[in-house]
């Protein structure tokens, strides 16, 4: 019986071993043959039947990239926007996950409601009301009208992953700091944050990530001086034509920092998400 028990349980990982390796594989594909098509010649994308490894090697793409979009300009703008929203996003909403989780009130628990009701509201929903707000304070086409876009739209979700996390800090902690003298901010920054770091760098990651990837507010409070690169991507595709070969390109480019940093971000994302799920 227990050698029947131990072939099952055996047989049940190599099935799931393998349909993971299935799904990682089907997962993977297009993200491959984007990176292999980068490197083809121009023409050599566009061949029907299509190739999944480049026959020849060649850097063209790379170099005729630069002849559709400012590559430099556009990076630049992706970072400061991705980056800068990032910070603001983490710390405004790690302060109010912290507020409305310690106030414990009626009010803190409708505060809580209407950050639910924020993140389930589509992007595309709220877009143009974002937009008459920053054009009338004169921001259109600035890097601050960026920062300043994406950080709202991404805090209720910064504020409902760190609502777990600091539901599962001890009280005790805040008041051993209040009796040694500490303010709430320094209990905050001094007690609170160390100890919440997984989510801290969770909210983070995902925060950067959606606005690495943004693309509807990018195009509509940009033009020219702070177009970042997802909207400079789509300029490839022309009136009558559509440029894959670079695209492909700058598509791996833009991508393959994020893919880096997932990589070694998974840890911190999985132990993010499941804190807090099981409470004591």
């Amino acid at each position: 019986m227990v050698g029947g028990s131990a072939a099952r349980v055996r047989s049940v990982r190599v099935t799931l071993l393998i349909l993971t390796l299935l799904l990682s594989a089907l997962f993977l594909f297009p993200y491959v043959f984007l990176a292999l098509s980068s490197f083809k010649p121009a023409q050599e994308v566009i061949t029907i039947p299509p190739t999944f490894f480049p026959k020849t090697f060649s850097i063209e793409n790379y170099q005729e990239m630069y002849n559709y979009i400012n590559v430099e300009k556009s990076l630049l703008n992706s970072f400061v926007s991705a980056f800068g929203s990032t910070a603001i996003a983490v710390l405004l909403g790690a302060l109010s996950a912290f507020a409305l989780v310690r106030a414990n009130s009626k009010l803190s628990a409708i505060l809580l409601a209407m950050v639910f009701f924020l993140k389930m509201i589509p992007l595309s929903a709220i877009a143009v009301p974002i937009y008459r707000i920053i054009t009338s304070f004169g921001l259109y086409d600035t890097r601050i009208a960026l920062v300043i876009a994406l950080a709202a739209t991404n805090m209720p979700l910064v504020i409902w992953i760190m609502i777990g996390f600091f539901q599962s800090v001890p009280v005790s902690l805040d008041e051993a700091a209040c009796v040694d003298g500490a303010s709430s901010l320094a209990t905050f920054f001094r007690v609170i944050l160390p100890v919440s770091v997984p989510g801290i760098a969770t909210a983070g990651i995902l925060t950067l990530f959606l606005s690495w990837n943004d693309f509807l507010l990018s195009l509509m409070l940009t033009s020219a001086n702070a177009k970042t690169f997802t909207v400079s991507l789509s300029e490839f595709l022309l009136g009558y034509q559509i440029n894959l070969g670079p695209m492909t390109a700058a598509s791996f480019l833009f991508s393959f920092p994020i893919i880096i940093l997932a990589i070694f971000a998974q840890k911190y994302i999985i132990q993010g998400l499941t804190a807090g799920a099981v409470k004591e």
